[in-house]
């Protein structure tokens, strides 16, 4: 099956049907989408350790307080949940470290770590552990089952957007209000 559109660098927003799911209400970046199949981080699911805990965790110094440091960590999908995703702008020059668009970055090594807890870490980050993936061809299935509405990639979303308020934000922006959401829907 040939891929017309790339979803890279779009969000999705779970629908109804996957509300018995782990993705019920969840906000999805998606940072690959092609004939290999897709990965995504779930950017509003928190859970549950914030940004300093996890310092902590790696036993890194914190030099310089910030209120990055007090930022949740988000669960971003539910494969690989022992490694870590960093989404941020702007790009910079860390070891493991994969530019986007949009001045947006990936980064999943120490040295992004070792970055915030010296205090020279980008203002803008979403820190992410797993990740969620889909086959060829799968994410399109699901998406022609109602199960994800798309939205362009949006920097105050990602970034701005208080957690528990991104996937009814995300809603709005498509002229949408979460009481108005039908399962009976579909995309043909």
């Amino acid at each position: 099956m040939e891929q017309l559109n790339s979803l890279e660098h779009h969000f999705l927003i779970a629908m109804p049907n996957l509300a018995d799911s782990w993705f019920d209400k969840t906000l999805v970046y998606i940072v690959e989408d092609n004939e290999h199949g897709s990965m995504g981080l779930v950017v509003n699911l928190e859970h549950g350790l914030t940004v300093e805990q996890l310092l902590e965790h790696f036993e890194l110094t914190i030099e310089h307080p910030s209120p990055l440091l007090e930022q949740n960590i988000m669960m971003g999908g539910p494969i690989d949940m022992e490694h870590g995703f960093i989404l941020h702008e702007p790009q910079g020059h860390w070891q493991k470290s994969l530019p986007l668009r949009d001045r947006l970055a990936m980064t999943v090594s120490e040295d992004f770590l070792k970055s915030l807890a010296s205090g020279d870490a980008p203002e803008k980050l979403v820190v992410c552990l797993g990740f969620a993936g889909w086959e060829a061809g799968q994410l399109n299935e699901e998406i022609q089952a109602n199960n994800w509405l798309t939205i362009p990639y949006n920097e105050a979303l990602l970034f701005d957007v208080p957690t528990k308020k991104k996937w009814q934000v995300a809603l709005n922006t498509l002229g949408i209000s979460p009481e108005s959401l039908s399962m009976d829907a579909g995309h043909d």
